[in-house]
């Protein structure tokens, strides 16, 4: 059962201390960062940030919004922590920003916003906080919503709609997924999946309907009931639809670099490749991906960046995105820009003379069969146990398991 009451730590602890340590660490760095925020708004502070306002800022907490979000991919994926610490900051940023504007015409400040928050957090969870028991996941959602139905009386007088908190402006699969669950919560909601999966046959069934009768109006409607029925379909599997639909775009992103790589390999300007050529190549880049183990465990954030010099990058370029995968390694696109993210190292590749250089690495996942992929892809092997090769530019790794 969940619902122990917390108790302080032990005074003198060794964790007790630690906290208060962390505490101190984040309160000091937090003031720094308002006083930064005051500053830039001050007379002879920063023009552009004084000529900014609520509505100005907006597209930049978008922005840095979902570039949180692109961190948090890369990183389930395997990929290092260190930049979504530095794009968490970049969002903590605009929050201070706005809390400063607010504070400037007396309306809040940041640390409302943090008591604010707090005091929310800690009146909807009872069951840690006040000692109330609970029988599990399940029903602290529906308490939740129960808390919030009561909090909504007491601000409005009225209790609203349970649907109430979803904003509109969200991206429009991420709503209906949410939509459902908020609906799910006082029990309209399927009873199992099998009922799910079958509304999605039925609206499948009715865009086709609407596809034959070929209206424009008819086919949005029906479009929009199916794709409302698969973020269903994902709630209720706990598979979100963003990160599903987001990972299919990485997928195809990643498929379609392989594809233009090979094309240039192979002197094949764009535009002039056939559909059956780029399919095969399509395919080519399916299969090593398949064939590529997920890393046996996450990456650790990369201490150090070297810069390598290669006659052609784009050459090594093609040659790393079918190797590093399958040593559990990630290749970054930033931009026009990339590098191969590893444990403890980054490096990128620079046009100049081939670097003559030989790194050390470890390998996040089983070498086996790794060799061959490197000699496909244009290295050259000099061992197999432990693996050493050399890249198309000639620079050593050693691959350490």
């Amino acid at each position: 059962m969940i619902g122990e009451r917390r108790g302080a730590l032990p005074v003198g602890s060794t964790v007790g201390a630690r906290v208060e340590e962390d505490m101190g660490r984040s309160g000091e760095a937090v003031e720094r960062l308002e006083e930064i925020m005051r500053t830039l708004r001050a007379e002879g502070g920063c023009p552009w940030d004084r000529a900014q306002d609520i509505r100005t800022l907006r597209p930049y907490l978008v922005e840095e919004t979902y570039e949180v979000l692109d961190e948090m991919d890369r990183v389930g994926e395997g990929g290092p922590w260190r930049a979504l610490c530095e794009e968490l900051g970049d969002l903590l940023f605009q929050i201070v920003f706005h809390a400063q504007l607010a504070r400037e015409l007396g309306e809040f400040t940041l640390a409302d916003v943090a008591t604010a928050i707090s005091d929310k957090i800690v009146s909807r969870h009872p069951h840690v906080f006040e000692g109330k028991t609970v029988g599990g996941a399940e029903e602290v959602l529906q308490n939740w919503a129960r808390l919030k139905a009561e909090e909504r009386r007491r601000k409005h007088g009225r209790e609203g709609s349970v649907l109430e908190g979803v904003p509109s402006a969200a991206p429009a699969l991420l709503r209906a997924e949410r939509l459902t669950e908020k609906a799910s919560r006082i029990g309209f909601d399927w009873p199992e999946l099998a009922g799910v999966r079958a509304k999605l046959s039925e609206e499948i069934g009715e865009l086709d309907a609407a596809l034959a009768s070929k209206d424009a109006r008819n086919i949005e409607h029906e479009l929009g009931d199916v794709l409302f029925s698969l973020a269903n379909l994902a709630r209720f599997t706990s598979t979100p639809a963003e990160d599903a639909l987001r990972a299919a775009n990485a997928r195809f992103t990643h498929r379609f670099h392989a594809v233009e790589e090979a094309l240039r390999a192979r002197g094949v300007p764009f535009g002039t490749a056939t559909l059956a050529e780029m399919d095969a190549l399509w395919q080519e880049a399916k299969a090593t991906e398949a064939s590529v183990p997920p890393p046996a465990s996450p990456l650790r954030a990369a201490v150090a960046r070297i810069e390598l010099r290669a006659p052609e990058p784009a050459r090594v370029h093609a040659f790393w995105n079918r190797v590093a995968p399958a040593l559990g390694w990630t290749v970054e696109v930033d931009g026009g820009e990339w590098s191969v993210e590893t444990p403890g190292l980054c490096f990128s590749y620079a046009t100049g003379p081939a670097t003559p250089i030989t790194i050390g690495l470890d390998a996040m996942a089983e070498t086996d069969g790794v060799a061959a992929l490197v000699r496909e892809a244009g290295g050259t092997v000099l061992a197999e146990h432990p693996l050493v090769f050399r890249d198309p530019v000639g620079a050593c790794i050693q691959v350490r398991r």
